[in-house]
């Protein structure tokens, strides 16, 4: 329950961020890495609510989430 908590609460701070003024680099890269940090103890437990559906594939997702956000990254250099 409180990795719930804790990842509700950083979207809602993520969100009224992202909403304002635009965030110096470093603190996107601090509320980012919070989110990323929550994401990763949420989907866990989310994957346990849907791991008898065969149809799901997380894994997947998360390898071709991984490979676009690279893409991106290379993108700007």
């Amino acid at each position: 329950m409180f990795a719930l908590e804790t990842a509700t609460v950083w979207l809602g701070l993520a969100s009224a961020m992202i909403e304002g003024p635009e965030l110096s680099a470093d603190e996107g890269g601090f509320v980012l890495a919070r989110v990323v940090e929550s994401l990763g103890e949420v989907l866990p437990i989310a994957a346990r609510a849907v791991a008898s559906n065969p149809a799901v594939d997380l894994p997947l997702y998360g390898d071709a989430g991984r490979d676009i956000g690279t893409t991106m990254r290379d993108m700007r250099e």
